[in-house]
C-alpha cells in the first residue's frame, strides 16, 4: 500500500522537493534504517517516510522545531494561532528581533519566520542573527491541521543537533543515507556556502567524501546531491560512485527573470538504472 503523502511543513533553501517529484522512484524501497544528516526541510524524509530514522543538522533551531513538532503538537498549533492573529509587518519584525531559548516558543517563532519570511529564505548575519525580511505570505497556519500527521511521522525518528559525521558513521549495511549538504564550489575559486552561523568549507566536502566512501564500503546504500563541478564529480567517480547530472528550475532569485536552470550532480553507491 502506498503511504499517505505528506509535504514538508517547512520550506528550505535548496529543499529537494523538486527532487522527490521527479526522481523518487531512483531511491531503494528496501532499506533497514534511514540516515539524513543535513535534514533541511526533509522533503525526502516525508517522501519515503521510513520506519526507522535518524535525522540531523547543525542548525540548533531548526532541529530545536522539529522536535517540538514531534513531542508537542498540540502546544505548537495554539502558539501558530496566535502568531496568525498578531501577523502584521511590525509583528514580524519584533519577533525576528526577539530571540526566545530553546523552547516551545523558540519552535514557535523559528516556524513563524520561515512562513513569512521573504520566499522561505534562511540568512543570518555575522552574529548569526536570523536577518531575512518579511515576504507577502499571510497565512501561517494552512497545515495546521496536519501537525498530528508530522508529529506521528516524526515519533519514528531519532532527531539530534550534531556534525553529519556523527550520523553517517552510525549507518551499516542495507541502511540508506540520503545527504544534501550545503553546495560547495569549485576548490580553485575558494567558495562557501553560508549554512546558519557556520561555513561549509571545501575540506567539509572532503570529510563528507571521506564518510560516504567508508558507509559504502559498509554496504551502505548512498544516495547524494551537490553541486555540479569537476572536482566533486572526479573525486566520486574515483570511489566507484555512480554519477548523474540533474537540471532543475531555480527559485531563489527575486526577480523572475533572473531565475534559470541550475544543474546538480546525483552521487549514488549504486546503479540507478539497475534500480527500477
Amino acid at each position: 500500500m502506498k503511504n499517505k503523502e505528506i509535504s514538508p511543513f517547512l520550506k528550505w533553501p535548496g529543499g529537494k522537493q523538486w527532487f522527490v517529484k521527479q526522481y523518487v522512484n531512483i531511491l531503494p524501497s528496501n532499506f533497514k534504517n534511514y540516515y539524513e544528516p543535513f535534514l533541511g526541510g526533509g522533503a525526502v524524509f516525508f517522501s519515503l517516510q521510513p520506519k526507522r530514522a535518524v535525522l540531523s543538522d547543525t542548525n540548533k533551531d531548526l532541529i530545536n522545531l522539529y522536535i517540538f513538532m514531534r513531542n508537542n503538537p498540540e502546544d505548537l498549533k495554539e502558539l501558530m494561532k496566535y502568531h496568525q492573529e498578531q501577523h502584521c509587518k511590525q509583528y514580524y519584525y519584533d519577533i525576528r528581533e526577539h530571540e526566545s531559548l530553546m523552547d516551545l516558543e523558540s519552535a514557535g517563532r523559528f516556524l513563524y519566520l520561515n512562513r513569512t519570511c521573504f520566499n522561505g529564505m534562511y540568512r543570518v548575519n555575522r552574529q548569526g542573527k536570523f536577518n531575512v525580511p518579511i515576504g507577502s505570505k499571510n497565512n501561517c497556519i494552512y497545515d495546521i491541521d496536519h501537525f498530528n500527521e508530522y508529529s506521528s511521522l516524526l515519533k519514528r525518528a531519532k532527531i539530534v543537533e550534531g556534525d553529519f559525521m556523527n550520523i553517517i558513521t552510525r549507518s551499516g549495511k542495507e541502511d540508506l543515507i540520503f545527504a544534501d549538504p550545503p553546495y560547495t564550489v569549485q576548490k580553485k575559486q575558494h567558495g562557501f556556502i553560508k549554512y546558519n552561523d557556520q561555513l561549509f568549507t571545501w575540506n567539509d566536502q572532503l570529510r563528507l567524501y571521506e564518510g560516504l566512501s567508508e558507509a559504502k564500503k559498509r554496504g551502505v546504500k548512498v544516495v547524494l546531491t551537490n553541486v555540479d563541478c569537476i572536482e566533486i564529480y572526479d573525486m566520486y567517480k574515483s570511489s566507484g560512485f555512480f554519477i548523474k547530472t540533474l537540471e532543475r528550475n531555480s527559485s531563489m532569485a527575486s526577480k523572475v527573470s533572473k531565475r534559470g536552470t541550475v544543474k546538480e550532480l546525483l552521487i549514488t553507491s549504486y546503479d540507478i538504472n539497475e534500480n527500477k
